[in-house]
């Protein structure tokens, strides 16, 4: 099993910036992605950048954008 890119604890009060969505972790590459605007935030050498100028659009967000 891989280690969590943070910790459980942390990442169960953690919130997406720019909506309040919930995340999740994804390791290729390293992010917290938020289940609801879809917005991928960087994890740098063990840190998450929760800054919404960071966060990458995800097929997710791309697809809810042109509904």
């Amino acid at each position: 099993m891989t280690e969590p890119l943070v910790s459980p604890d942390l990442l169960s009060i953690m919130q997406c910036p720019a909506c309040t969505g919930e995340l999740s972790e994804r390791a290729d590459p390293p992010a917290l992605v938020c289940a609801d605007c879809g917005r991928a935030y960087p994890v740098r050498e063990g840190i998450p950048v929760m800054l919404i100028e960071e966060a990458e659009e995800t097929d997710s967000r791309q697809r809810t954008a042109d509904s």
